[in-house]
């Protein structure tokens, strides 16, 4: 799955997903009933068919199953955390009007851990290996 490309479509049956992922059928069904984030729409004849998003959703999955060694409760958990990683945070609010300027602090507030940074780095790295 190293050269893995998902092809320009918007919607993949789930047996197109299947091969693509190299699982079964019943595999994408069973993790559909377990990760909410996944929500393929059914066509008129009720076959499952899975948007990009979903497609690229259960990529995550499978790394955190089956190459990282999760277990699905924990690959529900990271899921959450990558799901809340990009929200950004408020600016503090404008100092008083009648307070005197603060002086800009001598070293850059402090970012994330650096443990979190690389671990998610090492992870959208993966998942643009499995991508490209």
């Amino acid at each position: 799955m190293d050269q893995f490309r998902l092809p320009l479509k918007p919607y993949f049956r789930i047996g197109e997903v299947a091969e693509l992922l190299g699982v079964e059928t019943h595999v994408l069904r069973y993790w559909e009933s377990e990760f909410p984030q996944l929500k393929p729409v059914r066509a008129p004849s009720r076959q499952r068919l899975y948007r990009r998003r979903d497609v690229e959703t259960l990529l995550v999955i499978k790394d955190l199953l089956h190459g990282q060694g999760y277990t699905i409760a924990g690959a529900k958990k990271r899921l959450d955390e990558l799901a809340q990683a990009p929200q950004a945070q408020p600016s503090p609010p404008p100092p008083a009007s009648d307070a005197a300027p603060q002086p800009a602090p001598a070293q850059p507030a402090p970012g994330p851990d650096p443990a979190l940074r690389s671990e998610v780095v090492g992870e959208l790295k993966s998942l643009l290996k499995l991508l490209s």
